[in-house]
């Protein structure tokens, strides 16, 4: 049976505090929360979104001040960046207190914190007294939702609230970065830019493949090889070309191509040429694409700039097939 969908922050949080699971609404993409100091509530988010425990959660405070509770030894970088960054898109990895279930970090001895700026994320985090972990309120794996919508279609039935915050602003999920040993190293590229961290911290390193094996505990969400995929084969194409011999080709792109015509169904995220435009149309069009019954789906790589960074790291895992 589908869970409610409301805007009862205080029902959600109570559902948090005793053990349950709630999507929410987010700046980046809507998670999946669960009270992270409870261990059993945290082994309900694996199991409703078949996601492997060897890929760990990220906490949400309801402010900085809140960093204290979870993280030790906090370098002067992380202060810093948290007063720059926070609330916001910026997931940093800290040491870890005890009080943080090792299931919850996939038993490193770091975990994921972020504050969402949303401010409905907050004061749910605030009324449920607990840090709430909260990976992407999907099916592991697949294209992350945006709406509330988008969870009812994917987790309605495992979960026990959807929090309707409307449409997530940004589309993308966080930047995740690693400064545990006070030098910043990007394992995730999300919505805040290497030029926004770089102005701050000046250069930051990018994690490689290599840092972290796929048969092991991952330091970061979103670093598996497969992962924000739809069911529809995606190819990248820096010209974008009908394919032969398909019935039904979409096409996604920055912009409109020449020959848009080709294509089936088309999902143009910005007219303008405006990367935080395609980035908060990104998601969604990749799912409206992907309920076309479509042979495939051609997509148009982005400017290796800005967002378009993270926005390349999602067609490339995206397009990754087993």
């Amino acid at each position: 049976m589908a869970c409610p969908v409301g805007a009862d922050v205080e029902l959600a949080a109570k559902i948090i505090s005793e053990g349950g699971l709630v999507a929410f609404a987010t700046e980046t993409v809507y998670g999946l929360g669960a009270n992270s100091l409870d261990p059993i509530a945290v082994a309900r988010v694996f199991e409703a979104k078949n996601r492997p425990q060897f890929d760990p959660l990220i906490c949400h405070l309801s402010s900085r001040e809140e960093l204290n509770n979870i993280a030790l030894n906090i370098p002067d970088v992380a202060s810093v960046l948290a007063e720059q960054f926070w609330p916001g898109p910026l997931t940093m990895v800290l040491p870890k207190k005890e009080i943080v279930p090792d299931l919850v970090t996939s038993g490193l001895k770091t975990v994921g914190i972020r504050v969402p700026k949303h401010p409905l994320a907050r004061k749910l985090i605030k009324l449920a007294g607990v840090p709430i972990a909260a990976p992407s309120a999907n099916l592991f794996g697949k294209v992350s939702p945006t709406t509330a919508q988008h969870v009812a279609d994917q987790l309605g039935d495992r979960i026990d609230y959807i929090l309707d915050g409307g449409p997530s602003e940004i589309g993308l999920e966080s930047t995740v970065i690693d400064c545990s040993s006070g030098i910043i190293k990007i394992l995730r590229p999300g919505g805040l830019t290497n030029e926004e961290l770089e102005s701050v911290v000046g250069t930051v390193e990018m994690a490689k493949d290599s840092d972290h094996p796929h048969d092991q505990s991952q330091s970061s969400p979103g670093q598996l090889p497969q992962h924000y995929a739809p069911r529809t084969k995606l190819i990248l194409e820096k010209i974008p070309k009908r394919p032969l011999n398909v019935s039904r080709a979409g096409l996604l792109s920055l912009t409109s191509p020449k020959n848009i015509d080709e294509f089936d169904a088309v999902e143009i995220l910005s007219e303008t040429n405006n990367l935080k435009e395609a980035a908060s149309n990104f998601f969604s069009s990749l799912r409206i694409l992907d309920e076309q019954e479509l042979d495939c789906i051609i997509a148009v790589p982005f400017p290796e700039e800005g967002l378009g960074r993270a926005l390349n790291d999602r067609l490339i895992r995206a397009s990754q097939k087993d």
